[in-house]
C-alpha cells in the first residue's frame, strides 16, 4: 500500500526527522518495492536540504501556498493513506495552523501521529488538535498519559491507538568490549545524548559530580550531541559554554567530556552499550515523548531520570529510577549507589531490555501498517465542501515594503509611490497599528525580524508617551515633537495596541513595558469624549481584562466607557439610522467592533443587540452589490444625504474585516464569515474599480480608490491596514473549518451585572 508521510526528514537534524526515517524503513520491510512509502518533507524557512529518493515533495514551513500544492500532490500521487507526523512547531502559522489548509484538502484517509500532547493547551493548540483528530481516521499517541490528555484536555476519544516510540534493532558488543574500543576500560561512564538546549538540565548532573568523584574518581560524564540548530541560530553556543564554565568552576574537567557530534544510530548504540548509567535530567515534566529515552531503554541501559511524563511511564516497574528535578544531591546519591551495587544496576538493565523487545522498529512498522490498512479500508470521507475563506488566493507574505517604511526611529507616515517620504515624519497612529500588526504576525510566524520590529514600534510609542501618561502623535524626521498632545483617535489606537500586548506579548520584557505604559495612560480614559477615542480604548481595555479579569477598578472603567458610546448611539439613532453619529465617516467598523469586544468581557445583552444592529446597518451601506464598496471620504455620508463612492480608504476595509470577524465569533452567523472574506478581497481587486489595492511587487498597499483610479502612494496607514486584515483572515480561516470552536482563549465572560462591579 502506497503511503504518503508528512514530516521533517534527514538530513534535517531533529528527532521527528529521525523518527520518520526509521518509520518509513520499518513499514517498507513489510511491503513490496512498488508500494514503498514516500515523504512530503517540511523545510525550515532558511534551509533547503539535499534529500534522498524518499522525498517526493517539499513544503517551506511558512509558505501557505506550499500546503495547498502538497495536498494536490498527495491526492493524485496514488497514495491510499496519508500519515502525518504532528508537532506544533514544525508547521507554519500560529501553532502550526497552516497545516489545516493541507489537511482540509486531502481526499484520502488521514492517520496522525502526535509527538506533542499538552495537558494545558492554548486555544489555538486545542482547536488545531481537535481539527486534526476530527479529520483523521486514526490517531496515534505514544503513551497512555498522552491518551489521557487527549481525552481530558482535548475532548478527543474516538479512534485513538497507542503505538509506542520505536527503537533500533541493533546488537552491539559487550560493555567491556565497547569500552576497550573507546579506550575507556578503566572509567565508569555516565551518559546523556541528544540535541543540547537549556531545558535538558545537564547542569544538574555536572553539579552532582563532585560528591560522586569523592568515592569514584574514575567516573566520566559524556555529553553526546550537537546543540539544537534552533538554539544555535538565536543564541549560538552560549548554553554549552555555560556548562563548560560550570565544569571548570567545580574542577571536574577530568570527569566531563563534551562530544559535539551528530552520530548515526550504530555509533550511538555503541556509546549506550558503554554507559554504566544513562541520565535524562530534564527540567520540565511536560514531555510526552522522548526518543532518546526510548533508545536508552532499547539498548538495555541503566537509566536515571527526572519525572517528566514519558519517563514516569516508561521507567515504571523497575525499568529505571526517578529523581526530583534539579536535585543534584539526590542524583549524586543515586549514581553512587548504582556504581557500588552492580546487582541492582544489572536488574534494571535486564528489565529495560526485556520491555524494549516489542519496541523494535520492525514490530512498530507492522503495527502502523496494520492501522493504515484499516484506515484505507474505510470509506473515504465525504467530499470537501467549498471553502468560504480560500487561503490559496492570499498573496505571499512579505515584509519588504513595511521594512522600507521603517527606520531606526519607527514607521514613516507617508510615501511617494512606494518610496518613503521622510518629510512627513512619524506618528503614534501608524506605529500603534504597526505594533498591533507585527504582534499578530509574530504569533503566526515566530520570525526573529518580526520580533525586532515589535521592539522598534514599542520603543517609538514609549518615546511619544508624555510624563502625564498621554501621547503625542506627531514627530518630525529629525525627532522633534510637532504637538503637545495627540488626538483622542491616536490615544485610543495606542491603548488598543498596548492592551493587545498585555495579552499577547511575545516575551516578558515587552509585556512588562506595555503594562507599564498602559497603567500610566489610564487616568486619561475617563476624559475621553470622541466616539473613536472611546471605541479604540474599549478594545484595548477589553484585551487587558482578558489578561487581568479580576481587576474590578478597570472593569468599572470599561462600563463607564461603554456608557459613553451608548449615549452617543441613543442620541443619533433613529428611523432608518442605526448609527453612533449623524454622519458616517472613517474607520467605521471600529465602533460596533468595540461593543462586541465589550460583550466578550461582560455579557450585556443590550450591548450585543446594539452591536449586531449597527453592524447590520453598516453592512447594508457597504455591501449594496456583491463586493465591498466603502463609504467614500468625499463628503462622507450624512443623514438624508447621498452616499459617496470615492475616495475609499484601506483603513475602512481593515475595520470591516475585524468587525465581521468579531460578529461571526459572537453570533456564529456564517453570513459574517462570508462578508469578512469578501471584505478582504477588496484589497485584491474585488471592488468598485476591479483593480488590486495591494501591490504584489512591492508588498505595499495603495492609499485608496479614487474616481480616477488608484492613489498610487503606498503609505503606512494603508499598508498596515492590509497586513492587519491579512492576519485576521488567517485566524478566521480556522474558525470556518471548526465553527463550533469560536470561544477563544482570550474570552473571559464575567456574567456579572454592572451593579455588582
Amino acid at each position: 500500500m502506497k503511503i504518503a508521510i508528512i514530516s521533517t526528514f534527514p538530513p534535517r537534524k531533529c528527532g521527528i526527522a529521525t523518527f520518520a526515517k526509521n518509520l518509513i524503513e520499518a513499514i517498507d520491510l513489510h511491503q513490496s518495492e512498488e508500494d514503498n512509502c514516500f515523504i512530503v518533507a517540511i523545510n525550515n524557512q532558511e534551509n533547503n536540504y539535499e534529500y534522498d529518493e524518499n522525498v517526493r515533495f517539499t513544503i517551506q514551513q511558512n509558505v501557505l501556498a506550499d500546503y495547498i500544492k502538497a495536498a494536490h500532490h498527495i491526492n493524485y500521487s496514488g497514495a491510499k493513506v496519508c500519515l502525518l507526523q504532528h508537532e506544533y512547531g514544525i508547521f507554519g502559522g500560529e501553532s502550526g495552523v497552516f497545516l489545516l489548509t493541507l489537511v482540509n484538502r486531502l481526499k484520502i484517509p488521514l492517520v496522525v501521529t502526535l509527538h506533542t500532547i499538552l495537558d494545558k493547551p492554548s486555544f489555538m493548540q486545542l482547536s488545531i488538535m481537535q481539527s486534526l483528530c476530527k479529520k483523521a481516521e486514526a490517531v496515534v499517541a505514544m503513551s497512555q498519559k498522552g491518551i489521557n490528555f487527549l481525552e481530558d484536555a482535548f475532548q478527543v476519544s474516538n479512534n485513538i491507538h497507542q503505538i509506542e516510540h520505536g527503537v533500533p534493532d541493533i546488537i552491539t558488543d559487550s560493555k567491556a568490549t565497547v569500552k576497550n574500543t573507546f579506550n575507556l576500560a578503566d572509567r565508569k561512564i555516565l551518559l546523556t545524548f541528544g540535541l543540547l538546549s537549556r531545558n535538558k538540565g545537564l547542569e544538574t548532573v555536572i553539579e552532582a559530580l563532585p560528591k560522586v568523584i569523592e568515592k569514584h574518581p574514575e567516573v566520566l560524564y559524556i555529553i553526546l550531541g550537537k546543540t539544537h540548530p534552533g538554539v544555535v541560530k538565536f543564541e549560538g553556543e552560549s548554553y554549552r559554554n555555560k556548562l563548560k564554565l560550570l565544569v571548570k568552576k567545580l574542577r571536574v574537567e577530568n570527569n566531563v567530556h563534551f562530544f559535539n557530534e551528530y552520530l548515526n544510530e550504530k555509533q550511538l548504540f555503541k556509546y549506550l552499550a558503554a554507559a554504566d548509567i544513562y541520565i535524562t535530567p530534564y527540567l520540565s515534566k511536560e514531555q510526552i515523548t522522548s526518543g532518546t529515552l526510548a533508545y536508552a531503554l532499547g539498548a538495555g541501559a541503566c537509566i536515571v531520570s527526572t519525572p517528566y511524563w514519558h519517563a514516569e511511564e516508561l521507567l515504571s516497574e523497575g525499568r529505571g529510577i526517578i529523581f526530583p528535578i534539579q536535585d543534584h544531591n539526590k542524583l549524586s546519591a543515586l549514581i553512587t549507589d548504582l556504581l557500588e551495587n552492580e546487582d541492582k544496576a544489572s536488574k534494571m538493565r535486564e528489565s529495560a531490555l526485556a520491555y524494549s523487545g516489542h519496541l523494535k522498529w520492525p514490530k512498530i512498522g507492522r503495527k502502523y501498517l496494520d492501522l493504515m490498512e484499516i484506515a484505507a479500508a474505510r470509506k473515504v470521507k465525504k467530499e470537501q465542501s467549498t471553502s468560504i475563506v480560500d487561503l490559496s488566493i492570499l498573496p505571499r507574505f512579505s515584509l519588504t515594503h513595511l521594512k522600507l517604511l521603517t527606520d531606526d526611529t519607527g514607521m514613516i507616515q507617508h510615501a511617494k509611490f512606494n518610496i518613503p517620504d521622510f518629510k512627513t515624519g512619524y506618528c503614534t497612529d501608524d506605529n500603534a497599528r504597526a505594533l498591533l500588526a507585527m504582534t499578530m504576525a509574530y504569533h503566526q510566524r515566530k520570525q526573529q525580524e518580526v520580533l525586532g520590529l515589535i521592539t522598534r514600534y514599542l520603543s517609538f510609542m514609549y518615546y511619544m508617551q508624555r510624563e502625564d501618561g498621554n501621547f503625542r502623535n506627531l514627530l518630525s524626521y529629525d525627532r522633534k515633537f510637532l504637538d503637545e498632545t495627540g488626538t483622542e483617535d491616536s490615544f485610543g489606537r495606542a491603548i488598543w495596541s498596548l492592551g493587545y500586548l498585555v495579552k499577547y506579548a511575545p516575551n516578558a520584557w515587552i509585556q512588562t513595558l506595555a503594562q507599564s505604559m498602559f497603567d500610566k495612560a489610564e487616568p486619561h480614559f475617563k476624559h475621553l469624549k470622541t466616539i473613536r477615542g472611546l471605541a479604540n480604548t474599549i478594545i484595548g481595555l477589553s484585551y487587558y481584562l482578558h489578561k487581568h479579569s479580576y481587576d474590578e477598578k478597570r472593569m468599572t472603567l470599561l462600563i463607564s466607557l461603554k456608557e459613553g458610546m451608548l449615549a452617543l448611539y441613543r442620541k443619533s439613532c433613529g428611523e432608518n439610522w442605526c448609527w453612533f453619529e449623524d454622519k458616517v465617516t472613517y474607520d467605521n467598523g471600529v465602533l460596533p467592533l468595540a461593543l462586541f469586544h465589550y460583550y466578550e468581557v461582560i455579557n450585556d445583552e443590550e450591548v450585543l443587540e446594539i452591536a449586531i444592529a449597527s453592524t447590520n446597518w453598516l453592512d447594508g451601506l457597504v455591501f449594496r452589490n456583491d463586493y465591498l464598496s466603502l463609504v467614500g471620504n468625499q463628503g462622507w455620508y450624512s443623514k438624508g444625504g447621498e452616499l459617496p463612492m470615492f475616495d475609499q480608504q484601506a483603513i475602512d476595509a481593515m475595520a470591516m474585516t475585524f468587525l465581521y470577524y468579531r460578529a461571526f465569533r459572537n453570533t456564529k452567523n456564517e453570513k459574517y464569515l462570508k462578508r469578512m472574506f469578501k471584505t478582504f478581497l477588496w484589497f485584491l481587486g474585488d471592488n468598485a474599480l476591479s483593480v488590486p489595492v495591494y501591490d504584489h511587487k512591492s508588498a505595499g498597499c495603495y492609499d485608496g480608490l479614487e474616481k480616477k483610479g488608484i492613489n498610487e502612494n503606498q503609505g503606512a496607514e494603508s499598508t498596515l491596514a492590509y497586513f492587519l486584515s491579512y492576519f485576521r483572515i488567517l485566524k478566521a480561516q480556522h474558525f470556518e473549518t471548526e465553527p463550533n470552536l469560536l470561544k477563544e482563549e482570550e474570552i473571559v465572560s464575567t456574567e456579572r451585572p454592572a451593579a455588582n462591579i
